[in-house]
């Protein structure tokens, strides 16, 4: 009687291990797929105890050689020492969950960002019976938000430089001009002068900009004639700041020539060259600028915003020098070839 009352009972109990076996194997294929999350149990003495696919991929290590390490591995000496893995572990005992946003340390020794928690893995009684830890790798979406941060950073300070050099062309524009016509003509011409520059370096991603690119754009700009305008030299980059200044300076010069130098007149012409010299330590940048064929030139009785703007914006590299032969004006510069290409060189003021 006993025996048909034992099978019953095995009888009864053969499903209910079946299902649960089942169910067992259902949790293991979903914990195995989820190949994007890193999915960690560990014991109380913060051991890894399981280690899916996931963790594998994100972390380099196999499950046969984890489990059973601490797994304080995964966290940077750093973080190691400041008692980070034993803090995010009070807070998912005392919070519910311990947020993890930092560097972690794959079997290769390379760093990534992980974002994830840790959660406390309790019993049906509520006893303690370790911990869950799961997280994502992030390092691409994090060198997204720190480029997006820079590049962000780098717009509001191109911004603020643009408007404080139109500002300057605005205000000085208005005290040199002798009517609002004329200063509403050389504020266009100005702006549209260094509109052009920024639209060069735009398209090479505000890296740089050459010289002959610049000397091409102030021709096309003003509709001087190419066999008026005689430029050569080497290709040389320069930096965003140098580029812009040299619009402006050019364009400047270009302006004066066509109003009262050598442009203004029919035989008159205008030279443009620039030379890479070796020196030691700080090769050197030479431009000259020399008017020819044009009227007699005399030296201003005063400075006015054109020739400030031509000093200012140079000085900022180099050695710059004027000559009011009279035989044509001669500009020279002696600048830093490495202020010129350099990125981070303070922006030339108008």
């Amino acid at each position: 009687m006993r025996d048909r009352k034992d099978q019953a009972q095995n009888n009864i109990m053969t499903p209910i291990s079946s299902s649960s076996r089942a169910r067992e194997r259902f949790l293991e294929a979903i914990l195995q797929s989820a190949i994007e999350y890193a999915i960690i149990s560990v014991d109380l003495e913060s051991r890894v105890t399981t280690w899916n696919e996931g963790a594998r991929r994100i972390l380099g290590w196999d499950e046969t050689e984890i489990v059973g390490q601490p797994v304080a591995v995964i966290f940077t000496p750093e973080d190691r020492e400041a008692g980070v893995p034993q803090r995010e572990m009070t807070a998912a005992l005392t919070e519910g969950h311990g947020d993890d946003e930092r560097w972690h340390v794959r079997k290769d020794g390379s760093l990534f960002w992980a974002s994830g928690q840790l959660m406390a893995l309790r019993s049906d009684e509520g006893e303690l019976e370790g911990f869950l830890k799961i997280l994502r790798d992030r390092t691409e979406q994090r060198e997204n938000e720190e480029r997006q941060r820079v590049l962000m950073h780098e717009l509001s300070h191109r911004i603020k430089n643009t408007l404080t050099v139109v500002q300057a062309i605005t205000n000085q524009s208005f005290r040199s001009a002798n009517s609002m016509e004329e200063a509403e003509q050389s504020i266009r011409a100005r702006i549209n002068a260094y509109a052009n520059a920024h639209d060069i370096l735009l398209q090479k991603n505000w890296l740089s900009a050459t010289m002959d690119t610049i000397v091409e754009a102030t021709e096309i700009n003003l509709g001087l004639e190419p066999n008026r305008v005689k430029a050569s030299g080497p290709a040389v980059n320069l930096s965003p700041q140098a580029a812009l200044a040299f619009s402006l300076v050019l364009h400047e010069l270009a302006t004066n020539a066509t109003k009262y130098g050598a442009l203004s007149v029919d035989s008159g012409s205008v030279e443009i060259e620039w030379s890479v010299r070796k020196n030691a330590g700080d090769d050197r940048f030479d431009l000259l600028w020399q008017e020819r064929g044009g009227p007699v030139v005399e030296a201003p009785s005063k400075k006015g915003f054109g020739s400030r703007l031509v000093n200012t914006s140079l000085s900022a590299f180099g050695d710059v020098s004027f000559d009011y032969a009279a035989t044509g004006l001669t500009l020279k510069l002696d600048a830093s070839l490495q202020k010129l290409q350099y990125q981070n060189c303070p922006d030339a003021e108008a």
